[in-house]
């Protein structure tokens, strides 16, 4: 193109310069003497700028005329026609230009980034991969950056197809006209009680007297996730230019996997950030045709620039806003290496007022728990206080991916999850049973809990649960000096707890309550040796919230520079957790928490191990107990896990022992057989 350029500059000024001589000759005027060797003068006379200016201007507008003929008619690379209908692709730039796309992939190729006509900078650029089918490394065809793709010939690979990003994200796939095929006779959460003693002496009162109520969700309809609920997701990802290299690898493998075990019914978007987030690929349905488009979307990803997560974000929240239709279960996957250095500038760490404007310019549903935004660190660089702000106020969780290599398995907890929704929308209920009898305070952790009528009744909002998930929360109870009925045996007892939930059932689309037996207690005249055994139910889940207090006091500690405040605190509460009943009677969940103290005084050794690693390791757990739900943290690598009767254990210290779901759990060895392939 340059030399055809040189070539019409040079015919053109001759042409010029012939027209000027003529013009002379015909002239009254003598003809002019020639120049001189030597010019005792610097710079152009009057009329030899004249004359340059003449043909400049003509020069200008026989480009323009040409440009505009060239941009309409044909491609400015080969100079011919680019009309459609020619057995051709054709490349249409944001500038309106056009090409066949051969002609400008190889344009490209040779790092021309402009528009060959206007010279515009493209922000979207058309890239050709090799042409070798039998490299399956190679055989990603026509990647480019880019939000649309079609098939051009039902014998032809995926082709992409160039639009600019449309200002209203109202362009989601439909979804299908029939649901999910769901079995019948759906099975409903199940609600279980334990009180700490099962008698207390008639002439005794509790200020505190604990009571365990479990809910435990049905399990899926079917074994291998036929007629599970769909979901509508929207991975967004940090694509600056520290994540280029092996990290941009694992992370497209990651997602790639995640493309792979969603389903039709499923919908998926892709949203990037780096200085400028950007949805790179719309809500379409996983299908066939859908996953490939997606994986090809994925494959297009290239790292550079800075990083703004609070775009990202924007940007995500308004694929789930805009959309026409909505899949019961919406969720975000926010992944990122390093800090927002677009809204926080350039300090590196997060004080506690940068966070709270931090998360002020996140979209409201985000902060109202609308949107679950589930949170992956990736490596020691990223911000975790923010990380954790974000995955807390949203609803979500947080995970802290210490090994670059554990970020696929990572993933698959997540979706194992997000992928296994059974029911909605959960409101667990507790009512006192008896006068006297008064509801003193529940531990909810993040679920928001509320004590009403006089201290008679208390809800707790559990949200969504996923298939066979269990969460524990301690009632405690004011328990007075005995009024109560007696029992056949004549034996008095107290009746405490009345006990419901309603939540929505997405198997089978409806309101579904379920009253739990009433929780009674023995009231004897005094006490006998069985009575005062203590039940492992209630002090297991007592240790539990011990220690996570525990946790959270300690980070606050090293927060403030006390390292060695914080260590006696994590001291103190593993001496008190191994002189308990559970403890001492060799419980799995108690083992585990004694570990993971044991873990975090290691991370909290100095403050650079403290911000490097022990930071994010500690508020993954703290997201994870406060929540009940499984969050991955540290290295997963070499973790094995194995399902057991009741729940699951592990044989390190990675996720929370009782969180993880048998579906969480398939999911994860699925993406362990599987591997590790960066360039898969």
């Amino acid at each position: 193109m340059a030399a055809t350029w040189r070539k019409l500059k040079k015919s053109l000024s001759h042409k010029l310069s012939l027209n000027s001589s003529d013009s002379s000759n015909s002239s009254s005027r003598p003809p002019r003497p020639p120049p001189p060797e030597i010019s005792a003068t610097v710079g152009p006379s009057p009329s030899s700028r004249s004359s340059s200016s003449s043909s400049s201007s003509a020069i200008s507008k026989l480009s323009r005329s040409f440009s505009s003929r060239l941009s309409k008619k044909n491609c400015a690379i080969c100079l011919s026609n680019v009309r459609a209908g020619q057995g051709q692709a054709i490349f249409t730039a944001e500038c309106s230009h056009s090409f066949h796309f051969v002609c400008i992939a190889n344009n490209v190729k040779h790092g021309n980034l402009c528009c060959p006509i206007c010279r515009s900078k493209w922000n979207a650029v058309p890239f050709q991969a090799p042409t070798n089918a039998a490299d399956p490394q190679q055989n990603n065809l026509g990647q480019i950056h880019t939000n649309v793709y079609h098939r051009h010939q039902s014998h032809l690979p995926l082709q992409p197809r160039v639009h600019p990003e449309p200002l209203s994200f109202s362009d989601d796939e439909p979804l299908p006209s029939t649901s999910p095929t769901r079995l019948s006779g759906p099975q409903t959460v199940a609600i279980k009680s334990y009180s700490e003693y099962s008698a207390i002496s008639v002439a005794e009162s509790r200020p505190t007297f604990p009571v365990l109520v479990s809910i435990r969700a049905p399990p899926l309809q079917d074994a291998n996730g036929h007629g599970r609920t769909p979901i509508d997701l929207v991975t967004v990802l940090d694509v600056s230019g520290s994540m280029f290299g092996t990290k941009l690898a694992l992370l497209k493998s990651a997602v790639k996997f995640v493309i792979q075990n969603l389903g039709p019914y499923d919908r998926l978007s892709i949203v990037s950030f780096s200085t400028t987030p950007k949805r790179v690929f719309p809500l379409r349905r996983m299908t066939v045709d859908g996953r490939e488009s997606a994986i090809l979307a994925v494959e297009s990803l290239r790292a550079n620039g800075g990083t703004d997560i609070v775009g990202g974000l924007k940007k995500g929240v308004q694929v789930l806003e805009e959309r026409r239709e909505r899949n019961p279960v919406s969720s975000i996957i926010l992944l990122s290496d390093g800090r927002d250095n677009c809204n926080y500038g350039s300090q590196t760490t997060s004080s506690a007022n940068q966070v709270s404007e931090f998360l002020n310019q996140l979209p409201a549903s985000v902060r109202c728990s609308n949107i679950p935004v589930h949170a992956f660190g990736f490596g020691t660089d990223h911000d975790a206080t923010t990380m954790h702000a974000i995955s807390d106020s949203s609803g979500g969780t947080f995970s802290f991916i210490e090994s670059v290599a554990m970020i696929q398995d990572a993933f698959a907890m997540c979706i194992g999850g997000l992928l296994s929704v059974v029911a909605q929308e959960l409101r667990l209920t507790v009512r006192s049973a008896s006068q006297g009898v008064q509801i003193v305070s529940i531990p909810s952790g993040r679920h928001m809990s509320e004590i009403s009528d006089e201290s008679q009744q208390g809800v707790v909002d559990v949200g969504n649960m996923y298939a066979e998930e269990e969460k524990q929360f301690l009632v405690y109870l004011l328990v007075p000096i005995s009024t109560g009925t007696r029992n056949r045996e004549g034996m008095k007892k107290t009746p405490l707890l009345d006990l419901s939930c309603l939540y929505k059932d997405l198997g089978s689309n409806e309101l579904i309550q379920v009253v739990g037996e009433r929780v009674e207690i023995l009231r004897p005249e005094a006490w006998s040796p069985a009575d005062e055994a203590v039940c492992l139910e209630v002090d297991r889940q007592r240790n539990r919230i011990l220690v996570a207090e525990g946790i959270t006091e300690a980070q606050v500690m090293a927060e403030m520079g006390n390292l060695e405040g914080a260590q006696a605190i994590l001291a103190q509460r593993r001496s008190t957790l191994l002189t308990t009943a559970a403890a001492q009677a060799g419980d799995g969940l108690c083992n585990w928490l004694e570990a993971e103290l044991r873990e975090i005084r290691d991370r909290m050794a100095s403050m650079e191990s403290y911000t490097q690693t022990g930071r994010a390791y500690v508020l993954s757990g703290l997201s994870s107990h406060s929540w009940q739900r499984a969050t991955t943290r540290g290295d997963m690598t070499t973790q094995i896990l194995t399902m057991s009767e009741g729940g699951t254990s592990r044989t390190s210290v990675g996720t929370t022992v009782g969180y993880e779901t048998p579906t969480m759990v398939t999911m994860v060895r699925m993406s362990q057989n599987l591997g590790v392939n960066p360039a898969a």
